[in-house]
């Protein structure tokens, strides 16, 4: 860059490096408070209980910083006109990075559990000598609790616990304070050997993007259970309502809306790789709450985490989380979320397929109409998502990928918003996953095995396929017009991955067709390496 770029040019060439480094600054801060906010000592026993099982440092902090590197790498290129990013390298350092994640995991791991040996054995309440063999039974191998849960007394027999309000209409949530920290509690009556399977599964759970089950209390005799969870500001539809005031056409401007709907999105993946399949998606549950650092970048100032599964056979189908908006629909698609999110406006609100025909028509293949000036390319996928036929649908790991690439193309151009011509992608990317998923067959079975370790590599893979891509079709355009198509590549020949992440300054000639698939077998199988037994996951 100090080669290559000059103080003059920084309104020119610099420019495209202004907002992905912003992102990039953002995650760090974000990063930053996450790590801060883990070592406060403050309310030492609920700072347990809520970050024992937490994986946000992978699954939020690392994924994001995998995803927004490869943007910055690529504004390098692209300002300094250079290059630099070796891929054999670029793949090197990544195994390198994810392996000393995984390392200090460990290391933390080892470290919290010897705290909580310390507790124990400097003395301690009954009720904390309870919580220590409760997070201890967190660590033997077997899952988290191992099945079973603490008796309620430890809960509510507490000194300082205390019920706060109830959350929503419904009987089943409310706000609590226990040991010193706000806590949301869930509490119903149910059969104890029937609900057991289902319970030890929730509350193994932990991702950054779902509303987490912390711990479990019951009276097996009363058949009354108690369920801790994280406490979330406000549902998703409350918060639409509360932001598109009369003067705001849209609750989010597209980076927020983009964001948000990965994070959903990767809730969901994340809750499929598991066997739960949700059925209720829609935004009375997703509970979003600010980020709560002191930068809130553009697109990254709130975090949402789906919530509403699990427990089917006590959910009460009377309330307001889990009906429809008028109380006809019994569940909102991801596609629907998304309309929502761009939109800000309920499905349909405006035209003929309200009260009892909602259900019946979308069914029948009714979508609700985005406004003209949406952009396609991020209207395509919430079209794909909602299309009639369940198997056109894309998996949540393809939208993962594709929200990725998309939320890049945004990093990459920060004036789109302001132009009367605003830029496009000039291929459609959903066409450019299901291209690679032929190329890729194990990325459609990704939800068994989610790692964000795997992201630098997909926006590598995207990224040369997208170039191809247009290549080609410029290529095709300027034959049938019957310009000179040697003009995009000397003799015609595919920009390809050596093209791409050249390792010198000097362009190097485009290789043939052959040379294209060759790398690409490279890649294949450099990718199968990575999903490897004993790769480190996210």
């Amino acid at each position: 860059m100090r080669n290559s770029l000059r103080f003059e040019e920084k309104n020119t060439k610099w420019k495209i490096l202004e907002q992905p480094l912003r992102v990039l600054y953002g995650i760090f801060r974000e990063g930053e408070a996450y790590i801060k906010h883990c070592l406060e000592s403050k309310e030492w026993w609920a700072k347990v209980i809520s970050l024992y099982q937490n994986s946000d440092c992978v699954e939020f902090h690392i994924h994001n910083l995998l995803s927004c590197i490869p943007i910055v790498v690529e504004a390098i290129e692209s300002a300094g006109e250079i290059s630099g990013s070796d891929h054999d390298e670029m793949q090197k350092k990544r195994r390198e990075f994810c392996d000393q994640v995984e390392s200090v995991w460990r290391e933390d791991r080892w470290n919290l559990v010897n705290k909580i040996r310390e507790r124990k054995i400097a003395g301690s309440t009954k009720n904390e000598q309870r919580l220590v063999d409760l997070l201890f039974k967190g660590y033997d191998g077997s899952g988290p609790f191992n099945g079973k849960l603490l008796p309620s007394s430890v809960l509510v027999g507490s000194k300082d616990y205390q019920v706060r309000r109830r959350l929503g209409s419904g009987s089943q949530y409310k706000e609590i304070l226990w040991l010193g920290e706000s806590f949301a509690s869930r509490h119903f009556f149910g059969d104890a050997e029937s609900l057991m399977p289902e319970i030890s599964s929730l509350l193994s759970l932990s991702h950054p993007n779902i509303v987490n089950f912390l711990c479990g209390f019951a009276d097996v005799e009363k058949k009354e259970w108690f369920f801790i969870m994280e406490l979330m500001s406000k549902d998703l539809f409350s918060y639409i309502k509360e932001t598109c005031g009369s003067r705001k056409r849209f609750p989010f401007s597209l980076p927020v809306a983009v964001d948000l709907m990965l994070q959903i999105a990767r809730g969901m993946k994340y809750l499929h790789s598991k066997k739960i399949y949700h059925g209720d998606l829609n935004p009375y549950n997703i509970h979003v709450r600010s980020r709560g650092n002191s930068i809130a970048t553009e697109g990254s100032h709130l975090i949402a985490k789906v919530s509403g599964f699990g427990l089917i056979s006590v959910r009460n189908f009377g309330q307001k989380n889990s009906s429809s908006h008028n109380g006809t629909l019994p569940f909102i698609c991801f596609g629907m979320v998304c309309f929502e999110l761009l939109t800000g406006k309920v499905p349909f609100e405006d035209g003929h397929l309200q009260g009892d025909k909602m259900s019946g028509n979308i069914r029948a293949g009714e979508r609700p109409l985005f406004p003209f000036q949406s952009p396609k390319y991020v209207t395509n996928l919430t079209k794909k998502c909602w299309h009639t036929d369940p198997n056109q649908r894309p998996s949540f790991s393809s939208v993962c990928r594709i929200l990725r690439y998309i939320k890049r193309f945004i990093s990459m151009n920060p004036d789109y918003n302001t132009q009367p011509d605003p830029p496009v992608p000039s291929l459609d990317y959903c066409d450019i996953e299901s291209g690679l998923l032929r190329s890729f067959p194990n990325w459609g079975s990704s939800d068994q095995s989610p790692s964000v370790s795997q992201i630098p590599f997909q926006m590598f893979v995207y990224r040369i396929s997208e170039k191809e891509k247009a290549s080609r079709n410029f290529k095709d355009n300027s034959e049938e017009s019957g310009s000179d198509a040697a003009s995009i590549g000397g003799d015609g020949n595919l920009i390809t991955i050596d093209d791409t992440f050249p390792s010198t300054p000097e362009r190097k000639p485009l290789a043939s067709p052959d040379s294209t698939n060759k790398r690409l077998s490279s890649v294949k199988s450099s990718d199968a390496k990575m999903n490897k037994p004993g790769t480190p996951r996210g």
